[in-house]
């Protein structure tokens, strides 16, 4: 799917009129956004297990 800067958002195939945008009329590039960082990605999965250890000892505290 298409990308559009100024609107910063995805223009599905269906919406695209000879190759610009429905909202803003600019014309879509056709490169593709980039993908996230890996630290980006790291620091979301190390968070998400930071989080479960605290949910688990927050249990265990109650079932004491």
């Amino acid at each position: 799917m298409p990308w559009c800067d100024v609107c910063d958002r995805l223009v599905d195939d269906q919406e695209v009129v000879d190759g610009h945008c429905p909202t803003c009329e600019t014309e879509l590039g056709t490169g593709q956004r980039e993908p996230l960082p890996w630290k980006f990605r790291f620091m979301i999965i190390a968070t998400v297990i930071y989080l479960v250890w605290r949910i688990y000892q927050v249990i265990s505290w109650l079932s004491r």
